[in-house]
């Protein structure tokens, strides 16, 4: 089968990053990079305080007397939205922090984005990464309340563009997963998920959603579609930093299984693997971007009943950051597989600007054979401007373009 040799074609391709990343040195050296020097190192907060000369400190918060520390990063902009929905505003904060020994613990997140637009769609995104000291326990949360008018293309690699339509819903949203360490680095925990997609329409003068996508699950008019399931994780991270990821390696492995006993419209199943690598170019100064970041991911549905919402789809993957350079949802399948290289390089020496440069590839099978023969190509540049030094964390301005689209877009942190 075609599904066949996709998989062992990507198991091949990531062979060389999985073999990297047994190597003891490697992940001794990546282990005693907790703690970067930022001597030298510059900020946006230090731009200010250069410009302004405020009396106040910097936007270190105590948390008690263990002199704890939150920091935080803000970011209000207006971006393009994907899929056609115009122009957006959308205020984004991340707050890092430590949760246990800094030399012995990752560094924790948690990001608010609320967006809004003047063509009716609305967010409130809210996420979690979260370790706990000494890395002994992983918790990662996503919720998100969404109404969401969203141009579909329907199914398969070869869509034309004729065939884009608009279809409106309310996406609730609510994943959670607890793991725990079972080796250095290896995590292994469980998780429940939940999607729920809200009055699913066409526009009165565009065909349904079923007869346009020739797909009966979750697609009826004014349908709502409920999934509830749970989910087997197993995750190997070397990283320490997921909002600007330092030499290492991520591979995530997710296995979701919906049930009528968990209020599922229908039963279905899923299984996600997602595979990071980051390799220092320069490793005699770590405190400077000189990296090569390769990303892929495996999305695919074991079963039928999967709603048509809930289907692999490119920019839908956990963090939705895939696609740069295509349209969200311009591609969806019942299997999709995503690879992405990217150059990241320092521009000044105190670390303030630097730049990226990336390429990606999307395919998704055809719904009638199950093949992937479709292949779409994107690619781009951005920079990346320091606004918090203590966390690593860049204002990402992303150009992306692929054959008869481009987009620009905004971000805390990097894509992967």
């Amino acid at each position: 089968m075609a599904l066949n040799k996709l998989l062992i074609l990507w198991i091949l391709l990531l062979a060389p990053a999985l073999l990297v990343a047994q190597d003891t040195s490697t992940i001794v050296s990546t282990f005693k990079q907790k703690n970067i020097d930022t001597t030298g190192q510059k900020d946006l907060i230090d731009v200010f305080r250069t410009v302004f000369k405020p009396k106040t400190k910097r936007n270190d918060i105590k948390l008690d007397q263990k002199e704890d520390k939150v920091y935080f990063s803000f970011l209000p902009t207006a971006s393009a939205l994907p899929s056609g929905g115009g122009k957006m505003f959308v205020t984004s904060t991340t707050a890092s922090f430590y949760m246990g020994n800094e030399q012995t613990t990752n560094i924790s997140n948690i990001s608010f984005t609320p967006y809004f637009n003047l063509n009716g769609r609305f967010g409130l995104p809210l996420r979690s990464s979260v370790w706990l000291n000494d890395n002994k326990w992983y918790i990662a949360g996503d919720t998100r309340f969404l109404v969401y008018p969203q141009d579909t293309w329907g199914l398969g690699g070869g869509t034309p563009e004729s065939a884009r339509m608009r279809v409106d819903y309310k996406y609730i949203r609510f994943y959670q997963s607890l793991l725990r360490r079972i080796k250095p680095y290896f995590f292994a925990g469980v998780g429940y998920n939940l999607d729920y997609h809200m009055r699913i329409k066409t526009n009165h003068d565009a065909p349904e959603l079923d007869d346009a996508s020739g797909y009966i699950f979750g697609t009826a008019q004014g349908q709502n579609s409920f999934s509830s399931g749970v989910t087997l994780n197993l995750l190997y991270d070397t990283r320490n930093n997921s909002i600007n990821p330092l030499p290492g390696c991520y591979a995530n492995l997710v296995y979701r299984y919906n049930s009528t006993l968990l209020g599922s419209t229908r039963p279905w199943s899923s299984l996600y693997a997602d595979v990071r690598k980051y390799i220092a170019l320069d490793e005699t100064k770590p405190s400077r971007q000189n990296t090569l970041a390769f990303w892929t991911y495996f999305w695919t549905t074991l079963d039928r009943g999967t709603p048509y919402l809930s289907l692999p789809a490119v920019g839908w993957d956990f963090y939705n950051t895939s696609g740069r350079g295509l349209e969200q949802n311009r591609y969806r399948g019942q299997a999709l597989w995503y690879t992405e290289a990217e150059y990241r390089r320092s521009i000044t020496r105190n670390g303030l600007l630097g730049f990226v440069l990336f390429a990606n590839v999307t395919t998704v099978n055809e719904p009638d054979t199950r093949q992937f023969n479709y292949f779409h190509p994107a690619a781009g540049g951005g920079l990346r401007i320091k606004v918090n030094k203590a966390s690593n964390t860049n204002i990402a301005i992303d150009y992306g373009m692929s054959k008869g689209f481009s987009s620009i877009r905004f971000g805390l942190g990097e894509a992967f």
